[in-house]
């Protein structure tokens, strides 16, 4: 009995162990393809949540158009995504691609915004700068203007004396 049930348990386990859990779909989508598909998913994410309203000018389900882009229909997507999470370790370096991505995009919008905040700070200088140059020339003009010259005749009448 005991030789039995060690038989079979060694014949499960060796059956089990190749058992792919989810099958291949029909239309696989290129892995180089999904994590292009997961990127574009992951900024729309982030859109929606950081800056709700840029989505607000949009109809519908802005989702499909990131499955229209790649051509992909939404069920064909949702099937690959269940073929591909069912290994984990594939599916995991698929996100850390994803990551990376977003790393890369993220280093380049931090420059350009750097850049754009030097070029506004310099702007403002120049402004400043501008206006402090008019608000001088007003000032010596108002005093100007200020000025009676009979006051200023009566005023060397008076040291004459």
């Amino acid at each position: 009995m005991k030789n039995f049930i060690v038989i079979i348990l060694v014949l499960f386990l060796s059956v089990s162990c190749k058992k792919e859990l989810v099958k291949k779909p029909e239309k696989l989508i290129d892995r180089e393809k999904m994590v292009d598909i997961m990127y574009d998913l992951s900024i729309l994410e982030a859109i929606r949540y950081q800056k709700p309203l840029s989505l607000d000018s949009v109809d519908g389900d802005v989702t499909k158009f990131i499955l229209r882009k790649y051509k992909v229909d939404s069920l064909q997507f949702a099937q690959n995504n269940i073929y591909y999470a069912s290994d984990y370790d594939n599916y995991k370096d698929m996100f850390d691609e994803v990551n990376k991505k977003i790393a890369v995009n993220q280093r380049a919008a931090d420059s350009l915004a750097k850049i754009d905040e030097k070029k506004a700070a310099k702007a403002k200088k120049n402004t400043l700068k501008q206006e402090l140059k008019e608000d001088s020339k007003d000032s010596v003009k108002k005093v100007a203007r200020k000025i009676n010259i009979d006051s200023i005749k009566r005023i060397q009448m008076q040291q004459r004396r």
